[in-house]
């Protein structure tokens, strides 16, 4: 004779099944929703690199208009000469009252540093460059002014540096900071505003 199981057990199986399936409904739902938070925080990435690509082309564009207000905007009978420091660009005392070639010394948009890679010319700064090492996202279609970044594999590489005679590099900057290129000269704009003493 067979034993009979008792009806509780037939009961408890079909239980511990249903809880099997609602558990892996859980665990499939969980590992769907990973995936959907991992898409979306690279596209999230992807974009707030963007921003950063588009925010350091308009600070060092305004570094570069700074740096050539500065040299064009010599007193009258003064030699043009470049900056020997940023700071020069807050207040320009080559004249009786100070002028401000930039509003303020931004930090670099792609580090978040203060630290900027600086292009010079004998001791005189002609330029800024990010120090960060990552692959920028843009790499094509930038303003004529800066058509040199294309194709470039740093952020390093993006030079807004203006040569003693006010023109725009070609080139990136060497291991020894020195800009390499050749210049074309832009026209001169005047600095941003003055100060009294």
């Amino acid at each position: 004779m067979i034993p009979a199981f008792p009806a509780w057990s037939k009961s408890r199986g079909t239980a511990g099944r249903a809880r099997g399936l609602v558990l892996l409904a859980l665990l499939l739902a969980m590992a769907l929703s990973s995936i959907v938070l991992m898409a979306g925080m690279e596209v999230w990435s992807t974009v707030r690199q963007r921003a950063l690509e588009q925010e350091l082309l308009f600070v060092g564009d305004q570094y570069r208009q700074a740096i050539q207000r500065y040299y064009f905007g010599a007193p009258p009978g003064s030699p043009r000469v470049l900056p020997s420091r940023l700071e020069d660009l807050l207040e320009d005392n080559r004249y009786p009252m100070p002028v401000r070639h930039l509003r303020r010394l931004y930090p670099d948009p792609i580090t978040g540093s203060a630290d900027w890679g600086v292009v010079r010319f004998g001791d005189r700064i002609s330029g800024v460059y990010s120090l960060s090492e990552r692959t920028p996202i843009k790499q094509a279609e930038f303003a004529p002014v800066y058509r040199q970044f294309n194709g470039k594999t740093s952020y390093r590489e993006w030079v807004f540096a203006v040569s003693p005679t006010g023109g725009l590099p070609t080139g990136s900057p060497t291991p020894t900071g020195k800009s390499v290129g050749t210049f074309a000269p832009p026209p001169p704009s005047p600095p941003i505003s003055q100060n009294p003493s």
